[in-house]
């Protein structure tokens, strides 16, 4: 992938889940970055799954599969290990369509334009499920969009809980300590994944991770970043890791002497 950007040297703190980091930590190396992983969130097992193994057992006309997780942690539990090949398949996300490509069947309606829920819900295929029995699944307590509109257009919806989101045990202090150095960007791909870095740095750390311009992956995660009171927040064009890298670039772009900028730190009480 050719250069599309400079970040000369800029730490950028990923915050993706340990397992999900290498690609953007690539992209970010690729274009002068340094990638800091800092995972926000931990993917494990749901606690019950008896009940997703049971309704990924029964008949259903379409699947949604809300992300990566819900496909790689679904897959096991689906008879013979294996994605049915009656019901159709949707997928809200890049990643996640390639995630059901790779065990075996590509998905047959996917977002056209930006990979997110809303955009998923103009499908011309998803105007009127009546009398269709509909599968969304997801990880424990995922957004009730999906699922109320599906119902308000017809459709009988279960949920097929098949993951859950943990808060990773993780010792900022190093980081936090040196912030000003390390740390030039940050990104976030939800709202959770920025409550959790806020809860993770602690009361010393808020005030300069506020501070720190921020690229996200959705208008929503954008308005609760600002709601919580980030200064600069981009946003990228799509929710996958080459268009969240075009956002940074533009961060790098709109402040170049960015590593030495002291307004990015902490204000001074006594100013």
């Amino acid at each position: 992938m050719p250069q599309l950007c400079d970040l000369a040297g800029r730490g950028v703190l990923v915050t993706r889940p340990k397992d999900q980091a290498a690609h953007l930590c690539h992209l970010i190396e690729e274009a002068g970055g340094r990638p800091i992983p800092f995972p926000t969130i931990d993917i494990e097992p749901a606690a019950d799954l008896a009940t997703p193994r049971r309704l990924l057992a029964e008949s259903a006309d379409l699947l949604f599969f809300a992300s990566r997780n819900a496909v790689e942690y679904a897959l096991p539990l689906f008879p013979a290990g294996r994605l049915p090949a009656g019901p159709r398949l949707a997928a809200i996300g890049k990643a996640t369509a390639e995630a059901l490509a790779a065990a075996g069947r590509g998905p047959d309606l996917i977002p056209a334009g930006r990979y997110d829920s809303e955009t998923l819900l103009t499908h011309p295929a998803l105007q009127d499920l009546r009398g269709l029995r509909v599968v969304i699944v997801r990880g424990e307590g995922g957004r009730p969009l999906l699922g109320e509109t599906l119902r308000a257009r017809g459709a009988a919806v279960r949920f097929a809980e098949v993951y859950r989101r943990a808060l990773p045990e993780v010792d900022p202090a190093g980081l936090v300590a040196d912030w000003a150095a390390q740390v030039q960007l940050v990104t976030a791909t939800s709202g959770e994944v920025l409550a959790n870095l806020l809860q993770l740095v602690g009361e010393a750390g808020q005030g300069p991770l506020l501070a720190t311009p921020l690229a996200v992956v959705s208008e929503r995660t954008r308005q609760e970043a600002l709601r919580l009171g980030f200064v600069r927040v981009e946003l990228a064009d799509q929710a996958d890791d080459e268009a969240l890298l075009l956002a940074l670039c533009r961060l790098a772009a709109a402040a170049p002497c960015l590593a030495d900028d002291e307004s990015r730190r902490s204000p001074d009480p006594e100013g």
